[in-house]
């Protein structure tokens, strides 16, 4: 059963609860696979289910970390030398390597997300203040989005399909 943005709410919960819903369908997207399935390259670009799971993971500590002047921690690539290597996925790194990076970027998000305020301001990347609801917005449509990459990815895969198991 997947997660319900609860129809009643308050607005941090829902907005929370609708990044975990995306979050969560993101995961499902991978399970099942074996690893050459999950970094098969998919389109010309090169683009695979693991590398989106590592791109989202580095977006999540970003957005909700570095924009609030909290530690990342590591980091399994380095964007400054290499834009795109936040969607790569390197022969040493294992698929569990990346399930855990996403999932402790996950984590260091909640914290955020239970420890400020909606209105709270922090300084992008770009050096645009913005507030945690704008992040949990910004994050909830480009996991969003990425998960219907996943979606597409997979059915190509295996023609497994849904945002959800409906089981």
């Amino acid at each position: 059963m997947s997660i319900r943005v609860p129809f009643t709410g308050g607005e941090k919960e829902s907005l929370h609860a609708a990044l975990d819903r995306h979050r969560d369908a993101v995961l499902w997207k991978t399970e099942g696979l074996d690893d050459e399935q999950l970094r098969r390259p998919m389109t010309p670009s090169g683009t695979n289910l693991l590398g989106l799971v590592k791109h989202l993971g580095g977006a999540e500590l970003g957005w909700f970390r570095e924009t609030f002047g909290r530690d990342t921690g590591p980091l399994p690539f380095d964007i400054d030398a290499d834009e795109t290597s936040d969607m790569r996925v390197e022969p040493h790194e294992s698929t569990a390597d990346i399930l855990e990076f996403y999932a402790r970027a996950r984590a260091g998000a909640d914290e955020v997300i239970r420890e400020l305020a909606l209105e709270e301001l922090g300084t992008s990347w770009s050096g645009n203040s913005v507030t945690l609801r704008w992040v949990l917005i910004h994050m909830t449509t480009e996991t969003a989005r990425h998960a219907g990459h996943l979606d597409i990815l997979r059915e190509l895969i295996d023609c497994g399909t849904g945002d959800h198991n409906r089981s």
